[in-house]
């Protein structure tokens, strides 16, 4: 027969945890799904410039890949404005944080 304080028997037996425990295991969990911020190199850049600029002037559809800590964000639309001062642009009535983007493709009609 085995005693109970033998060997790990104490905490084999107690598996109560902590509110302190669970809320550090969820913040872990969480920030291990978040995602990092792409930086884009200036090729990269003139790319989506260059679809976001024929998408405002030809009124094509474009996919814009956009940061978000938690998901793949894509923005599917025409570009309707480019505010440079605010640094933002327009899809669709909606606007988004020119800093966000992550990539830029013209889609085909």
């Amino acid at each position: 027969m085995r005693k109970k304080l033998e060997g790990n028997g104490l905490w084999e037996s107690s598996r109560m945890m902590l509110p302190e425990h669970k809320y550090a295991i969820n913040e872990w969990s969480a920030s291990a799904k978040r995602r990092e911020r792409v930086q884009l190199d200036e090729q990269e850049w003139e790319h989506v410039s260059r679809a976001v600029a024929d998408s405002l002037r030809h009124r094509q559809p474009v996919a814009v890949q956009l940061y978000h800590p938690e998901e793949l964000l894509t923005v599917i639309g025409v570009v309707d404005r480019v505010d440079q001062q605010k640094q933002t642009f327009m899809v669709d009535g909606e606007w988004f944080p020119i800093g966000d983007i992550e990539g830029a493709s013209l889609l085909a009609e």
